[in-house]
């Protein structure tokens, strides 16, 4: 199944990321989630890409299982990390045989340890050339990574968005979003991408907040920002980690109903192989609709 067929209907499409476990702890994690939300029937998961590489077997395995014995359609990620071009078609044509038609393309973080990106020997040197290789040779779906809050190693916010843009010039069809907690950054995003010619659809990330030290860490990882309201918020309850969790949810929650509701195309969850606040979150909004709020006001007589 083609992910980018999905986008335009009536309903959001919602999906989960999930990474290729390392243990065979983390093994039945992961397929114990994979399991739990299933039942939400969501539109697709994807499976992440270790750095360099370091989970390429991990995450073909990972994504046919999830096809074949969960049903759901999954997407695998794929960087440009550590890898020639020619070690890059060979697992394009792996991820091909094994019947994946969904590709995340990604230039990728540098190794653990390595502050500044250093492209590999007879690899590729942005996301870019990656997309051009898969448009030109293979049939997926392809899909990218954007930055609404701007790519830590961008110069500028402009010169990420007309990046950005070469990549969907290249053959992207449906962006994802690196995670935020403020939904005015994504509706400024998502505006400047049109300003600029970026028309294809923009599905936000978020990553519901289950424990304070986490996700300090993740943010200043990926260069996100914690409202200073939100961390208050957070740290008054950081020696109470159910009651982190319960607020992760409730925010998590309204923010999504508020992004669904501007006419967001959907939800990409960052479950990190977790399914409780996921559950909680997708659950309580496939119950609320919010997306059909916006249309039932157009469609109200008026006073």
């Amino acid at each position: 199944m083609r992910i980018d067929d999905l986008f335009g209907g009536d309903e959001p499409v919602f999906s989960f990321e999930f990474f290729p476990p390392k243990t065979p702890e983390g093994e039945a994690n992961l397929f114990r989630a994979v399991e739990e939300l299933r039942t939400l029937d969501p539109a697709y998961v994807s499976v992440t890409y270790g750095a360099g590489g370091s989970t390429r077997d991990r995450t073909l395995d990972a994504v046919r299982r999830i096809r074949e014995e969960h049903g759901l359609e999954a997407m695998a990620h794929l960087t440009c990390v550590g890898a020639t071009v020619d070690e890059l078609r060979a697992q394009l044509d792996r991820f091909r045989d094994a019947g994946v038609e969904n590709v995340l393309a990604l230039r990728g973080d540098p190794p653990a340890g390595q502050g500044d990106w250093v492209p590999t020997e007879g690899g590729f040197s942005h996301a870019r050339e990656l997309v051009e290789l898969l448009a030109a040779e293979y049939p997926f779906t392809i899909a990218a990574a954007c930055f609404p809050e701007t790519h830590p190693h961008a110069t500028s916010p402009e010169d990420d968005l007309r990046h950005l843009r070469d990549k969907v010039d290249a053959g992207v069809s449906f962006l994802i979003t690196q995670l935020f907690f403020d939904n005015a950054v994504y509706v400024d995003f998502v505006a400047r991408a049109r300003d600029i010619g970026i028309e294809v659809p923009i599905v936000p990330g978020i990553m519901p907040i289950t424990d304070v030290a986490q996700i300090k860490r993740v943010t200043e990882l990926c260069g996100a920002t914690l409202p200073d309201p939100l961390l208050s918020q957070l740290e008054a309850r950081a020696g109470d980690p159910e009651a982190v969790e319960d607020f992760g949810v409730a925010y998590a929650t309204l923010q999504c109903a508020e992004l669904l509701a501007m006419g967001a195309p959907g939800i990409q969850f960052y479950t990190l192989n977790r399914a409780p606040a996921t559950r909680a979150i997708l659950s309580a909004l496939k119950l609320m609709r919010p997306w059909e709020a916006e249309r039932s006001l157009a469609a109200a007589p008026a006073a």
